[in-house]
């Protein structure tokens, strides 16, 4: 393990080292923002300044950006899709609003013949290819984890209504003037920075377990999951896809590190002391509750607020209003406004576990209790 944590912020430091002496042969970062200041900094097994991806840990980079267009005037929420996108309009669907895609109420999860890796790649695709489809659960009846679309259907949206490109205004506006190391759309410059995800380490028993606990090819996880697609594109084989990091795939195509994700929520509430890029009523909005109850696609309750995860669902010993973004192999990224921290972590190989991986718990509340103090 090499790299610093400020004075009182060691219990961090621990954490991670027994994560790592937990796990040989972790590969993993940890970064953290706690009064315009980088108390954390660290990284086992590759450097910290490695890119590697993050996948839908990079929303929070998309949830941002849409929040900053909202915030400015922008880009109205409540205007409803078709209005500006016509061919969305169908089935019912000429109700929704921004407002509705951003909290996965649109219903348009995947295609049941599912998707090509090439089609996976290509948010205009995806988007061309939902809008005119009939939602998988009657308009207004729930919500669910639209896992690989969200950005794509959010970014036709933002396009369709201010004419602006998401990406590019991520880039202006968030990533270029922080420098953030969290990328929708790698610079070719950048590939000898990148390491592919691998997967996780299992037991023959528990491949068999997760084998025997396999949704069926008709639920809505395996269709938002794009499983049992023919040929087969896992989550690790997207991730490392090179057209995929490349186009900037905006639900699970972000490459990124520790340092990158715990930047972008510093930037949002100014935790690294250059300034909040949300104002207070923006941040409230973001990190309250908007999709009460039950999660149609994965059975999480109360999971978002707009398009941020509700953080402290999973980790309830964070303030109230604390958002950010899960990701596949264990990744994280959060901002705890109450706290005023801000935090990243990325790890290459899965977890065991999925998306939260065991050891954010631990780091998170090393790092919450440092900053108490």
């Amino acid at each position: 393990m090499h790299g610093t944590v400020a004075p009182g912020f060691e219990g961090v430091r621990d954490a991670f080292a027994a994560t790592a002496a937990g796990e040989p042969g972790l590969q993993a970062q940890v970064a953290a923002y706690v009064g315009g200041e980088r108390v954390v900094d660290l990284a086992v097994g590759l450097p910290a300044q490695t890119l590697m991806p993050v996948y839908s840990t990079g929303k929070g980079a998309v949830h941002l950006t849409v929040a900053l267009l909202a915030q400015d005037g922008v880009l109205d929420l409540d205007r409803r899709v078709a209005d500006d996108w016509p061919e969305f309009g169908t089935h019912g669907k000429d109700v929704l609003t921004v407002r509705d895609v951003l909290t996965h109420r649109a219903g348009l999860v995947g295609v049941p013949e599912r998707f090509r890796l090439d089609e996976l790649a290509d948010d205009a695709v995806l988007a061309a290819r939902l809008a005119p489809l009939a939602p998988a659960w009657p308009v207004g009846a729930g919500y669910g984890y639209h896992a690989f679309v969200v950005g794509a259907l959010l970014g036709e949206a933002v396009r369709r209504q201010t004419g602006l490109s998401l990406r590019d205004v991520y880039e202006r506006r968030i990533r270029a003037p922080r420098d953030l190391d969290l990328h929708l759309g790698l610079p070719e410059a950048l590939d000898d920075r990148v390491v592919d995800a691998q997967p996780p380490l299992l037991t023959d028993a528990e491949q068999a377990q997760r084998a025997a606990a396999a949704p069926s090819r008709d639920s809505l996880i395996s269709v938002a999951f794009n499983l049992d697609a023919d040929p087969p594109t896992d989550i690790v084989t997207i991730g490392n896809a090179p057209q995929v990091r490349r186009l900037g795939q905006t639900s699970a195509g972000a490459v990124g590190n520790a340092r990158g994700l715990a930047g972008l929520y510093a930037a949002a509430i100014g935790a690294d002391g250059r300034g909040a890029l949300l104002d207070d009523a923006s941040v409230a909005a973001v990190a309250a509750l908007a999709t009460p109850g039950p999660d149609l696609v994965t059975g999480e309750v109360d999971h978002f607020g707009l398009g941020f995860e509700r953080t402290q669902v999973p980790y309830p010993f964070l303030g109230a209003s604390a958002f950010g973004h899960s990701g596949a192999a264990g990744a994280q990224g959060f901002a705890d406004p109450e706290n005023g921290v801000a935090f990243g972590y990325a790890r290459r190989r899965f977890a065991a576990a999925g998306n939260l991986a065991p050891e954010v718990d631990a780091l998170a509340r090393a790092l919450g209790a440092a900053a108490a103090r």
